[in-house]
């Protein structure tokens, strides 16, 4: 790339008849950036970690399949077997003693603070028995792992030393794309591994609590925990996951924005933990095809799927097909906005809540709650008990390709429903936009269904050039799903 860039610029000069080679090559020079003297001012402060656990007495030794006989080279299955079971050469390794310290990966850090302190990626130490911290002056410690996150996949280590150099600490906020970084690893082990590119993107959703900054920075396995730096030599990410589908870098990689990383740092330091909100929720996202008909201005915000009985959120009114479109006056532009906004504020903290219900805004107060550690929502998928019996003629379907039936009162408590209608049978534009019997229709466009005749006839009014939204519930979540009325 430097090659054609001089290249061309020469070929400019030429054509100019005003450049001679010397000012031509100055001039680029100029043009290039210089990331020397920045790398020699941070390359002190970035680590290399190490890390092992215990042996024990069933590890040291893999299980031997010999290739079955008559297996040729033929067989779609011999290559299989050749290179993950290839025959023992020598006599068997002697397994390792209960207790042995095994290797069990690398990856890099950088010092955040002069008395020891190490940033890295939760994901380089979780589950070693001990971690190991080389400086770039070939100094080994024996690192203490000070506190975890999972969620954010940051992890602070102290080692018993002073006087470090560390890193200064930028403003990832200010990142801007296009913008030239640099990364500074243990790629493959290979330590103090230097390389650069610009920022490609920012706000990238992958994760619940973290924007990533992607960027086409060279980054590898080892590379993880490593300090992403700007022009200036701040720390503006950690680098944490990458794109590819070999294992290798593909020109994509993403680090982790250093303001969100240094608040949970703090709390790590302080605490050991981190603590966040919660509001007892389930959430998706709000496309255009769902927008448009429920009126809303444009596609944004956070369906609600489901809401936790007696949680932060049922208590303050919420209701499933809720579309929250503001948290403590921040806007969510996504649904994944939304996490971070609850996940960052204090437990016991009394915040208004602006949802969109049935085509009009509400704003609701709600009092966050503490989010258990490590605590993973799960869904329930199991479709409820259908109320028809016997062999009763099935209902002629609607528009939308819906046979619907009322809901006993009995079974509406159990489920904690206020409203809706059960679908007995789904065909045609229902069926291919994946609805499916079992399933509890609780809203129309911006209608409230209450039972299955006024659900005919609000199908019945139907616009067939238009599409209808259909709030579905199954199991424990609830999902918004576009139809287009069949033409009658």
């Amino acid at each position: 790339m430097k090659k054609l860039l001089l290249a061309w610029i020469l070929a400019l000069g030429a054509l100019a008849g005003g450049w001679a080679p010397q000012q031509a090559l100055a001039q680029a020079s100029r043009n290039l950036p210089d990331f020397a003297d920045l790398v020699e001012r941070a390359a002190p402060a970035v680590v290399n970690i190490r890390t092992t656990e215990r042996a024990r007495s069933d590890r040291g030794q893999l299980p031997q399949f010999p290739m079955p006989e008559g297996l040729d080279e033929n067989d779609p299955f011999y290559e299989f077997f050749r290179r993950f079971f290839p025959p023992r050469q020598g006599p068997s390794p002697a397994p390792r003693g209960q207790g042995e310290e095994v290797p069990r990966g690398v990856g890099s850090g950088f010092v955040i603070a002069g008395d020891g302190y190490v940033m890295t990626n939760h994901h380089v130490v979780d589950g070693a028995d001990e971690i190991y911290v080389t400086l770039a002056d070939k100094r080994e410690f024996r690192g203490k792992l000070i506190g975890s996150d999972r969620r954010t996949d940051v992890a602070l280590v102290k080692i018993d030393v002073t006087d470090l150099p560390k890193l200064p600490i930028g403003d990832s906020r200010k990142l801007r794309v296009g913008e030239w970084v640099i990364a500074i690893g243990s790629p493959f082990g290979l330590d103090s591994t230097v390389t650069a590119g610009i920022v490609s993107a920012k706000s990238r959703d992958t994760g619940d609590y973290l924007p990533f900054i992607q960027t086409d920075v060279a980054v590898n396995p080892g590379n993880s925990g490593g300090p992403l730096l700007n022009m200036t030599g701040e720390v503006v990410g950690i680098n944490s996951q990458i794109y590819s589908r070999t294992g290798g870098f593909m020109g994509i990689s993403f680090a982790i924005p250093i303001d969100e990383a240094m608040r949970v740092v703090e709390q790590l330091r302080t605490t050991g933990r981190v603590i966040r909100g919660r509001i007892g929720v389930g959430i998706a996202e709000v496309t255009r095809e769902v927008a448009v008909p429920l009126g809303l201005p444009k596609a944004g915000g956070a369906l609600v799927r489901s809401v936790e009985g007696g949680g932060p959120a049922d208590k303050a009114g919420i209701e499933v097909g809720d579309i929250i479109q503001r948290f403590d006056g921040k806007p969510i532009e996504r649904s994944s906005d939304l996490p971070r906004l609850v996940g960052g504020t204090a437990p016991g903290s009394k915040v208004p809540v602006q949802v969109w219900r049935r085509g009009q805004s509400k704003t609701l107060t709600i009092t966050v709650a503490e989010m258990e550690p490590d605590q993973v929502a799960s869904e329930n998928g199991q479709r409820p008990p259908q109320p028809r019996g016997g062999s009763a003629p099935p209902k002629p379907v609607d528009a939308l390709g819906l046979a619907v039936a009322d809901i006993p009162a009995e079974r509406k408590q159990q489920l904690r429903l206020r409203n809706g209608v059960l679908v007995e049978s789904a065909e045609g534009a229902a069926a291919r936009a994946g609805i499916r019997p079992g399933d509890i229709v609780m809203a129309l466009n911006n209608h409230e269904v209450t039972s299955a005749r006024q659900f005919a006839e609000l199908a019945a009014k139907l616009d067939a050039s238009k599409t209808a939204v259909l709030l579905i519930r199954r199991g424990d979540n609830a999902q918004f799903v576009p139809v287009r009325p069949a033409r009658r």
